[in-house]
């Protein structure tokens, strides 16, 4: 590629590219075991007590807004990438795929936590009613830990472009 054609480094676009599928790939792993792993407490309970089955859906619901971060940053990811409109530097494409990483990797560990609570909980729910609202505390703080990632990544990629004074 010629130079006239694109300013910034030829391989940074590979490390922005991959930060916005990173954000998306784990985040979407996070989601799927949380899913997979409450929905499971919840047709396991649902046998027993199934009058309890659309109260003990909430951590299903929370596991599948994890997919809905990592697919938010991985959209700021990838409209920031443009090195034909602007140059993209390494810099940028390092903050971009410390972004993704940010957000998808706290996605997935809140996936996981979200699926072994769920689990658990929505089992325990089944035969002592007061242990709900302990149940979605724990499981809150559990998605905490994915906006964390989310807030961090969004702070990240916006330091993309501020590598060179223009």
């Amino acid at each position: 590629m010629s130079s006239s054609t694109f300013s910034g480094d030829e391989t940074a676009p590979f490390f922005g590219f991959l930060g916005a599928a990173s954000a998306l790939v784990f985040s979407c792993m996070g989601a799927a075991y949380g899913t997979a792993k409450s929905g499971v407490g919840v047709a396991s309970m649902g046998v027993m007590r199934p009058e309890l089955v659309m109260k003990s859906i909430v951590p299903v619901v929370m596991a599948g807004v994890l997919g809905i971060y990592g697919l938010i940053i991985a959209v700021i990811i990838s409209t920031g990438i443009n090195p034909k409109a602007k140059p993209y530097f390494l810099f940028d494409g390092y903050a971009h795929l410390s972004s993704g990483l940010a957000c998808g990797l706290a996605g997935l560990a809140a996936g996981m936590a979200i699926g072994i609570v769920g689990d658990a909980g929505v089992r325990a729910n089944a035969q002592q009613p007061k242990l709900f609202v302990g149940m979605i505390l724990i499981l809150i703080f559990a998605e905490a830990l994915a906006l964390y990632g989310l807030i961090v990544g969004i702070i990240l990629s916006s330091r993309a472009g501020q590598s060179r004074a223009d």
